[in-house]
């Protein structure tokens, strides 16, 4: 197994499976044991990364190492930072801060001024933060997956509903009949995504300290909120596609039929989508292993696809009529617009808890999602009987 693409859901879920496999007569113990060390060094190289990225971000916050301006007074000569210098200095990082509280750039573009880094009009952010983002998508595999563009307002995709195929034409025939193509637009208009949290008027006080325990805390929620939003708009899109909404397929079924599930699935999209994945509760998923190992390990229930967890999917026999399986190609079949940028923007009050020293910070995303090709995804519901 290549340990390193899986996400550290999946580790953990093949460890405890590997656990249940010791205890089966005639299995490799030699190879599981060899497999559980590899996930356990995976796990370990994962947590010394992280262990280290947290000591850089703290040491960016307290300046260590970190020169704004130097000047070499022997020939004469200003050293300026390069961007990315400039972007993770301890100076850089607190004048971010100070403009995330006061909404004042100033402290800002008199670094970039001086040091001639930036196009007119343009704040870029710290590094620290632009790594925040990116590791909080990064943790939420499934929208990773998604197609993403940062197009200004709304954004319209078209779709086709029905269409035409191709014809083998050979030289001499008469023209081929003019294609006959049904076309659909999908909008996808931005919602603000908010997530709000409350700090000691000490903690916001801390030098730096404050960007990184705001980002972490915040940047992740709001993307796993958008993620959210994404199953829930596959959930309600329609089996027959309208002229403003792609299809998804459906299935019914009460659960028993586990081992076949997906492949069934799978026959509902279409050509396009090469590379579907699931998305499950991880109480389906333990159904899904208990199935597996009901049947000896003869059938692979989740044909080899990778699987994704979310809570808000149902789970078997208590979805209450709502999906609790998706399968699909997120890549072909969905598309995320952030017309602001995938940064989340900050809103800082200290008026309205002032009573309490306490501090209210607001993260807000601006994101438009939508299903845009039809046959890209089938999603399982309860059966009627089943009801």
């Amino acid at each position: 197994m290549e340990f390193e693409k899986m996400t550290i859901e999946e580790l953990e879920a093949r460890r405890a499976e590997i656990a249940q496999l010791a205890e089966t007569e005639g299995v490799d113990l030699d190879a599981l044991t060899e497999e559980a060390r590899g996930i356990k060094a995976e796990l370990e190289n994962r947590k010394n990364a992280e262990a280290a990225r947290a000591e850089i971000r703290k040491a960016v916050a307290d300046g260590e190492g970190v020169v704004v301006r130097t000047f070499i007074e022997e020939k004469g000569e200003k050293t300026t930072m390069t961007i990315e210098e400039l972007r993770s200095s301890k100076e850089y990082l607190e004048a971010w801060k100070k403009d995330m509280i006061n909404n004042n750039d100033k402290e800002c573009r008199t670094l970039l001024s001086v040091n001639e880094l930036t196009t007119p009009g343009t704040v870029p952010v710290p590094t620290y933060v632009e790594g925040a983002i990116r590791t909080a998508w990064e943790k939420l595999g499934l929208m990773n997956l998604v197609r993403k563009t940062y197009i200004p307002g709304n954004l319209n995709i078209g779709f086709e509903i029905s269409g035409s195929d191709a014809v083998v034409h050979a030289e001499g025939d008469e023209a081929p009949d003019e294609e006959t193509l049904t076309l659909g637009i999908a909008a996808l208009i931005p919602q603000s995504i908010k997530k709000f949290i409350t700090i000691s008027d000490e903690a916001a006080d801390l030098n730096g300290t404050i960007v990184d325990y705001v980002y972490d805390e915040l940047t992740y929620r709001i993307a796993k909120k958008a993620q959210e939003v994404l199953l829930a708009i596959i959930a309600a899109a329609p089996t027959t596609a309208t002229s403003s909404a792609a299809s998804v397929a459906e299935v019914e079924s009460d659960g028993t039929d586990l081992l076949s599930i997906v492949a069934e699935c799978i026959a509902q999209l279409s050509d396009e989508a090469n590379d579907p994945v699931i998305v499950m509760n991880k109480l389906t998923y333990a159904d899904f292993i208990a199935a597996r190992n009901g049947a000896d390990y003869a059938v692979d229930p989740f044909m080899g696809l990778p699987v994704y967890f979310d809570s808000t999917l149902g789970e078997i026999g208590n979805a209450d009529g709502d999906p609790w399986l998706i399968v699909g190609d997120f890549g072909v079949g969905a598309h995320a617009n952030f017309p602001n940028g995938d940064m989340v923007t900050i809103k800082y009050d200290d008026l309205s808890l002032a009573e309490a020293d306490l501090v209210k910070i607001v993260g807000r995303e601006f994101v438009g999602m939508n299903v845009v090709r039809c046959g890209a995804f089938a999603r399982v519901v309860p059966s009627t009987e089943s009801e």
